[in-house]
């Protein structure tokens, strides 16, 4: 078991290796998340906000239609509707009927909205800095190879589940 750990949680038992792992996935999440949290400070964004106008900004000038919005994001928002409303009213997005299908939104990032990202992608930057001052570039590798072994056979079951 890692020092770090022990010293976090001040025990030394598990039941497993498989739940110690999940307890660091778990704590690895919530610091990461912390150190982003902390470059969207004075913006009013959240995570899942960010995320989506990452996601416009790549698409820019074009845009993409709520469900695409939803299947690129990171965090599966339960209310993609609302959170795109909140970027509307501030000014960050806007919505336009299709060309090709009337019924359906097409939601694109403003100027506003991309020099906020412009803002935000630098704070995020520091936060990528520190994570390669902690790991080398062989163990992110390895990290991220771990980590898509979990998501990706959780996601490969929930598409076989849905056959």
């Amino acid at each position: 078991m890692g020092i770090a750990l022990q010293k976090r949680l001040l025990t030394t038992r598990f039941e497993s290796p498989i739940h110690e792992v999940l307890i660091n996935v778990m704590l690895a999440n919530t610091f990461v998340r912390m150190r982003l949290d902390e470059a969207f400070d004075e913006t009013e964004l959240t995570f899942p906000q960010y995320n989506l106008l990452r996601i416009l900004n790549g698409a820019y000038p074009a845009g993409y239609a709520r469900g695409e919005i939803s299947r690129r994001m990171i965090d599966r928002a339960p209310d993609m509707t609302r959170m795109i409303d909140r970027l509307v009213k501030r000014g960050l997005v806007e919505r336009a009927r299709s060309g090709e299908d009337a019924r359906q939104a097409i939601t694109t990032i403003t100027p506003k909205g991309r020099a906020l990202v412009g803002k935000v992608n630098s704070r995020v930057g520091a936060v990528h800095k520190h994570m390669g001052e902690i790991l080398t570039e062989k163990e992110a590798r390895e990290l991220s190879r771990l980590c898509e072994k979990l998501y990706g056979f959780a996601e490969a079951q929930d598409e076989d589940a849905g056959e």
